[in-house]
């Protein structure tokens, strides 16, 4: 028989269709392979609970300890009073069908949409080891026929078998499945404290299970056995490093490397990619370096931000190095440094979102996955964007790339700690503005273009490049990168009602004619400039791209207009 190998997908023309950037054979899902594993395990899992119950319904029921489970049964029924009655209806209502199911379909849209980055695997991990234990309690009670205690029952008996304790079963798998999500999560004392808390719930789901007559002992220890047994096989076969790949040799990366770079094609210039390495881990770095050699990028250098300089002078050391390409991989912090590097150069730079808010690159059209934004920049065309630039006292001058400002913004970004940012995503500044709101209202004066001096109150001032944050709102309606303009919103609510239509200002995303929100002693203001002076009456914390810097009483704020050339996905505008 004659073995023929399957043939690439080709387009209608007959053209083989390019691997996806990024991607390698090498590197391949093994989505199938864990599926199997999946079910494998789950049918030895399933005949060996219900051999365990035959046993204990058949052979071994007269054995210690199976021997002494009617007395424990009347033991719990003779201690029962209101409050231990009542805390085991909730403590076993943290068991009921119902409740795991909400919890579940929570926890896992939580997963999904809550940043930095969806999280598909934790999310499937969950919701597969719930499901699995359920599958297996209903082939068991089907198999294993057992009568619950002979004792007065607390709730309504279901139609099963008490062999084995589904509550106990979902509640071990759901709970003990967050604990070890948080313990992947979330380091130190707090994640081993909400670890233990969530272990504890299944316990004492078990406990209520026979306080209220329900099951025997040796049902609810099946139960606990059932949901670990659930995680340990979903757990292996979804969150093991090599759950989804048929197990690469260790240099399979550069074994694709290679293979793209012996792929006919134009030789491309030197590149270095700058990246922030608290946000950026081996294997975001391996997929860059794929993708650039898939773009006959072969000479490809990689330099770490540090503490005392996070890109700027990376870049500039690139520069003088002769690359025509830097890839600046990190946060907006990252994105402006090597940006006041390139400003003016010319040389190309390529912008990957990895950090938190990842203002610039929401607003280009980027993808929010690292390899995919490098991917569709290299693909797309070349674009000049303005950059805005910043002094003042205690400001060396500088440039910035999305947003700069003062009061209520600027004291967010200053109380908001590493550690959120790191488990929150950006929710954490929303957390953190909710403490500011009460802030004190500030006085200033502002001069644009040369123009009479605008006296104002606010509680937040806004100098803008880009106008969209995080969630799609525009916050800055109208402010554009390529416009030749920077943008200032002046916020000044009075009580809740002043912020309810700055909110509607904001919602309808667009700018009210005339200067803002209609006129002077509006909610919001806003207004567009090539230079501005803000001279504040007391110093006031400010930011320059997310960063806070030294508070002080003056802001100089001027555009380069199309002073930064940036790969873009073509057609963004």
């Amino acid at each position: 028989m004659e073995t023929t190998t399957p043939a690439r997908a080709a387009d209608p023309s007959g053209v083989p269709a390019p691997p996806r950037l990024g991607h390698s054979p090498a590197l391949s899902s093994g989505a199938g392979r864990a599926v199997a594993r999946i079910a494998a395990f789950a049918v030895c899992q399933a005949a060996m609970i219900a051999g365990l119950g035959l046993l204990i319904t058949g052979p071994a029921r007269n054995l210690w300890p199976l021997s002494a489970e009617d007395a424990l049964n009347d033991a719990f029924e003779r201690v029962r009073n209101d409050a231990l009655t009542t805390a085991s209806a909730i403590a076993s209502g943290a068991g009921d069908t119902h409740t795991v199911v909400g919890v579940t379909v929570l926890c896992c849209l939580a997963l999904l949409v809550v940043p930095p980055l969806p999280r598909w695997r934790a999310a499937l991990f969950l919701a597969l080891a719930v499901w699995l234990q359920s599958l297996v309690f209903l082939l068991i009670t089907e198999a294993v026929d057992r009568t619950r205690p002979d004792v007065e029952r607390l709730d309504a008996s279901p139609p099963t078998s008490s062999y084995t304790s589904g509550h106990t079963g979902a509640a071990t798998a759901l709970y003990a499945g967050l604990a070890v999500l948080v313990l992947s999560r979330v380091r130190g004392r707090w994640g081993r404290v909400v670890a233990a808390f969530l272990l504890l719930i299944p316990l004492l789901v078990g406990l209520a299970r026979l306080y209220r007559g329900m099951h025997h002992p040796s049902d609810v220890v099946a139960g606990l056995l059932n949901g670990a047994l659930s995680l340990f096989v979903v757990g292996r076969a979804v969150l093991a490093d090599d759950a989804w790949a048929a197990r690469p040799p260790a240099d399979a990366v550069d074994i694709a490397v290679a293979a793209a770079e012996r792929r006919p094609g134009p030789s491309r210039e030197a590149a270095v990619v700058i990246v922030n390495p608290t946000v950026t881990d081996t294997a975001t770095r391996d997929r860059l370096r794929l993708v650039l050699a898939q773009r006959g990028h072969a000479d490809v250098t990689f330099v770490e931000t540090t503490e005392r300089d996070t890109g700027g002078g990376q870049a500039a050391d690139a520069v003088r190095g002769g690359a025509g390409l830097i890839v600046a991989c990190g946060g907006d912090g990252t994105i402006r440094a090597v940006a006041d590097a390139l400003a003016g150069t010319g040389v190309t730079l390529a912008v990957v979102p990895c950090g938190t808010g990842n203002l610039l690159a929401r607003n280009l059209g980027l993808p929010l996955d690292p390899a995919d934004a490098l991917a569709a920049a290299l693909t797309g065309e070349l674009r000049a964007l303005d950059l805005g630039t910043i002094s003042g006292d205690g400001i060396a001058r500088t440039h910035f790339t999305a947003m700069s400002g003062a009061g209520l913004d600027a004291a967010v970004m200053g109380s908001t700690s590493d550690r959120a940012k790191s488990a929150l995503g950006w929710p954490a500044y929303v957390l953190a503005g909710l403490g500011e709101l009460r802030g004190p209202r500030m006085r200033l004066a502002v001069t644009l273009d040369g123009a009479p001096a605008l006296h104002r109150t606010a509680r937040m001032v806004l100098i803008a490049n880009i106008g969209t944050v995080q969630g799609g709102t525009a916050l800055v309606p109208g402010a554009r990168p390529d416009d030749g303009l920077l943008d200032l919103a002046l916020f000044d609510p009075r009580g809740a009602g002043g912020w309810l239509r700055a909110a509607g200002v904001l919602l309808r995303g667009s700018r009210p004619t005339g200067t803002g929100a209609g006129a002077h002693g509006g909610p919001v203001e806003f207004f567009t400039f090539r230079h501005a002076e803000l001279t504040f009456t007391r110093p006031q914390p400010r930011e320059v791209d997310g960063d806070p810097v030294a508070p002080g009483r003056r802001i100089i704020a001027e555009v380069r207009p199309g002073a930064l050339t940036v790969l873009l996905p073509a057609g963004e505008k």
